[in-house]
């Protein structure tokens, strides 16, 4: 049986591990555009601001395929996958025939309709061929516009910040990480990272992008402009599912797959950001973060062996530093009908604790503050994705702070392996 995996980052590596537990001896080809060891893009950041060396953004050997048994296909781009052939196209024109597969593409940044973006001087964030670029070209006193303010943006900009650039962000939308933090939260979080210089230009849309004498000017739909000699794009990403448009999914972007990571095609597994998956409350969707791909990447790995294993479901869970504070955000934060909020200001190592509560049961949580309290956060983990109640919230956190945090959940253990170096979710500081 001939297994080939597109990609080679946290699903990718997981499935193939998990393969590799159960199948010894079959052969296993992995086709990635990027070439090289598998890195962690959640440090790119700490890269980018000199606290960690080149050799730390690796998460495993330089042998780690070869230890694996797995032929390498890198630095080439899959066109797309021949379902009736069963064969993978390379955009060379060059075909891979399978037994089985698993389609671990990822995501890619994607682009707003600006005029002028693409060109001198504008890029994103994502690979780590863009931190070596950005590593290149940032000194003190450049100045840089980032456009979007989700948890890639914000980042760049706190590397940046750090750096010495003069650093303006730029958000469509009405507030900062507005997928991540509520209005309350956002708004503490703009008043201390605005607190250092970083200028933040909410409910802005730029309209086109000109070139002159080497400075970029930015023009918005209501006729302000900003200067800039770097812009970074990072206004989200879209999964890499064109490779396989039989399996694309009527309800939205990404792979349909089953509890089983199968996708509706014959033998062909998805996993990652490119997958539409199961979520914790019974939905579908895509959730690109670091661990959901991990866990997938397990299951699809198993099953590409025959384990029949089931998925149980992502829930959505970020964390990051930034700007001298720990963020955080687990389940559902927005409160629908019928639902409480209990705000917790005066816990100590809390600067804002919100959970939205269904009759006892906590359906989710918002944070903001230091980044040993946060791991509070996650012992609400399995109080959200099994609907146990709880009898009295400060008291849970209180009694839990007070018996010590030696114990920490996994999605929020410092990022140093596959299952924890993820693309939201870092407490390293």
């Amino acid at each position: 049986m001939h297994v080939v995996i597109i990609g080679s980052s946290a699903a990718g590596l997981s499935a193939l591990e998990a393969f590799r537990r159960r199948d010894n001896s079959s052969p296993v080809t992995v086709v990635s555009a990027e070439a090289g060891r598998p890195y962690s893009r959640v440090l790119l950041p700490y890269y980018l601001r000199g606290r960690i060396l080149h050799e730390g953004l690796f998460i495993r050997p330089e042998d780690c395929y070869e230890r694996l048994d797995a032929r390498t296909v890198f630095g080439e781009f899959v066109e797309r996958v021949d379902a009736e052939e069963r064969e993978v196209i390379l955009r060379d024109g060059r075909a891979i025939a399978y037994d089985r597969l698993l389609v671990a593409a990822g995501s890619r940044p994607s682009a707003p309709p600006i005029e002028g973006l693409e060109g001198p001087g504008v890029q994103g964030f994502w690979t780590l061929d863009d931190a070596a670029r950005l590593d290149r070209d940032l000194r003190p006193g450049v100045r840089l516009m980032v456009l979007g303010a989700g948890f890639v943006a914000l980042q760049a900009a706190w590397a940046a910040h750090r750096r010495g650039a003069a650093v303006t962000v730029v958000e469509l939308e009405g507030r900062i990480l507005p997928r991540v933090l509520d209005e309350e939260a956002a708004r503490l979080l703009r008043r201390r990272i605005e607190a250092v210089g970083v200028q933040i230009a909410t409910s802005v849309c730029i309209a086109g992008v000109e070139r002159a004498c080497g400075e970029l000017c930015c023009t918005a739909a209501g006729a302000d402009t900003y200067e800039a000699d770097i812009v970074i794009v990072a206004t989200g990403v879209l999964p890499n599912d064109g490779l396989l448009a039989e399996a694309v999914s009527t309800r939205g972007p990404g792979l349909e797959v089953a509890a089983t990571m199968e996708t509706a095609v014959a033998d062909v597994f998805a996993a990652g950001d490119v997958a539409r998956a199961p979520m914790w409350g019974g939905a579908a969707g895509v959730l690109a973060l670091w661990p959901v791909a991990v866990a997938q990447g397990r299951v699809a790995g198993a099953n590409l062996a025959g384990a029949g294993l089931d998925y149980e479901g992502g829930l959505s869970a970020n964390v990051t530093e930034m700007f001298g504070v720990t963020v955080a955000s687990v389940g559902r934060f927005e409160q629908a009908p019928g639902e409480d909020a209990v705000i917790l200001y005066d816990l100590p190592g809390v600067d804002y604790l919100k959970l939205v509560v269904a009759e006892g049961v906590p359906k989710g949580a918002v944070y903001l503050g230091g980044q040993q309290a946060v791991r509070l956060l996650g012992r609400l983990v399995p109080y959200i994705r099994y609907c146990r109640p709880l009898d009295d919230p400060r008291a849970f956190f209180e009694e839990r702070r007070l018996a010590g945090m030696a114990s920490v959940t996994p999605w929020l253990a410092p990022a140093a392996d596959l299952d924890t170096a993820n693309g939201s979710i870092a407490c390293a500081s």
